[in-house]
């Protein structure tokens, strides 16, 4: 993916203060010095994936570290979460960084000496396990960023928050009908976000979709809105020979879906955001011969504009409805909004820009397009001024294109790029803070 050419406005950001100098050195010297146990943390983290809700010991891993470090550390914060505070040696701002700490449900096909080969309870079922989306990554990255930073308290201006979040891939025993608190937007309801006040968090992703140790990011909404929704049709059994005598519930559901794709393909603005309503799961009867009484669905809605969330769940109550009624039959559409658009502070974004160009060097950064994807990180961006990054662990000369996505079986990291997440994080952190003593 190449580079796109930066705003001028950010190119012509302010630079750093020389003061900042010194630690940018203190940081190459302490990222170097702790990453090889930052690859072992990863492997360790990745052999032992746990599902949301349920990071029992990746949390007393992540704890016992940071009272290592002489933080203050606080667990079970929304249910396995832990957070620590590393209080600088100078007045000055709250910084938080974060790190979600789930695996999914997942079966591994990577074949590297540390493969899981764990299982757990995924809705009430036995599965395998995987860190698919790389958040053991992330909590590796965000446990050596705590040990670079620690080495430096006294010299930092400020506060630092170490927030290690649980079920960013919601809880894996998450039940549709019972509340959607959970993962970050729990760990905010909970005061993550408090005592001390934060004034600023940032977080990273790892993606196969760029080149091992690039950065991108973007300004504004990056990754979409996610909600979950489902609709149960109701018609009337009778034998599939006699389709008359009764209502077909598998064929209004099929008239359902192809209804709901010209929602975003013909009512709703394509000039505004983007849009995606996808029908992922659809069930229905259980032998050849009959028409059963009753067919489900299930599917994802993304988009980026509240507004235009709002008016697409109204368009998809009144097309569900509307076609069952036609047909004699009847359908009950019901919703959850999962996540809300990750949006990146523009003001944060342009001041922090170059730290990230800085750390990626020439050539090495790019300005990503919007991801259908999503993320809870955009709870606490609603809180407070947020920037959230990606960075490439596909290794170099491969099409990125081509790599296994996240989430997949064959989802690979390419361990070298893993310091750059650290001499990010600790540049951020670092970076704000001098800035807001000018």
């Amino acid at each position: 993916m190449p580079a796109l050419p930066y705003d001028s406005a950010l190119a012509q950001a302010p630079a750093t203060p020389a003061s900042a100098d010194a630690l940018h050195a203190q940081i190459e010297t302490r990222a170097k010095a702790v990453e090889q146990q930052l690859i072992a943390w990863r492997r360790d983290i990745h052999q032992r994936p746990e599902l949301g809700n349920y990071e029992t010991r990746t949390a007393t891993l992540v704890a016992d570290h940071l009272r290592k470090l002489g933080m203050e550390v606080k667990t079970g914060v929304a249910k396995t979460g832990v957070v620590g505070v590393l209080k600088g040696g100078k007045p000055g701002p709250v910084v938080a960084l974060r790190a979600d700490m789930d695996a999914l449900p997942v079966k591994e096909r990577v074949d590297v000496p540390f493969a899981s080969k764990a299982k757990g309870q995924y809705l009430g079922k036995e599965v395998d396990v995987m860190h698919a989306c790389g958040h053991d990554t992330h909590v590796a990255i965000l446990m050596a960023t705590a040990e670079v930073l620690a080495g430096m308290k006294d010299q930092l201006p400020g506060t630092i928050k170490f927030i290690f979040q649980p079920a960013e891939e919601s809880p894996a025993d998450f039940e549709p009908n019972g509340s959607n608190m959970w993962g970050a937007k729990q760990m905010v309801s909970e005061g993550v976000l408090d005592n001390p006040k934060v004034d600023a968090i940032f977080g990273l992703h790892v993606s196969s979709g760029i080149e091992s140790g690039k950065l991108g990011w973007r300004s504004g909404p990056s990754m979409a809105a996610a909600d979950q929704f489902w609709i149960d049709v109701k018609g009337r059994q009778t034998h599939g020979a006699r389709p008359w005598g009764g209502i077909d519930p598998i064929v209004v559901a099929s008239q359902i879906v192809m209804g709901l794709q010209t929602i975003q393909s013909r009512q709703v603005n394509a000039m505004l955001e983007p849009s995606v309503i996808t029908v992922g799961a659809i069930h229905g009867g259980n032998r050849m011969n009959i028409v059963p009484e009753k067919g489900e669905m299930m599917g994802t809605i993304r988009t980026y504009d509240e507004g235009m969330k709002k008016d697409i769940h109204a368009r998809m109550k009144r097309t569900t409805e509307a076609i069952a009624t036609s047909a004699g039959a009847e359908a009950n559409f019901r919703v959850v909004e999962l996540y809300n658009a990750t949006v990146n502070q523009p003001a944060l974004t342009e001041k922090m820009a170059p730290t990230l160009q800085r750390v990626a060097g020439e050539g090495n950064w790019l300005i990503t397009p919007k991801a259908t994807a999503s993320e809870d990180f955009s709870f606490y961006q609603e809180k407070v001024p947020g920037l959230f990054f990606n960075l490439g662990v596909t290794p170099k000369g491969q099409d990125v294109t081509k790599a296994p996505s996240n989430h997949s079986p064959e989802f690979y990291v390419d361990e070298p790029a893993l310091i750059n997440g650290v001499r990010a994080l600790s540049s951020l952190t670092v970076d704000y803070m001098v800035m807001a003593q000018r």
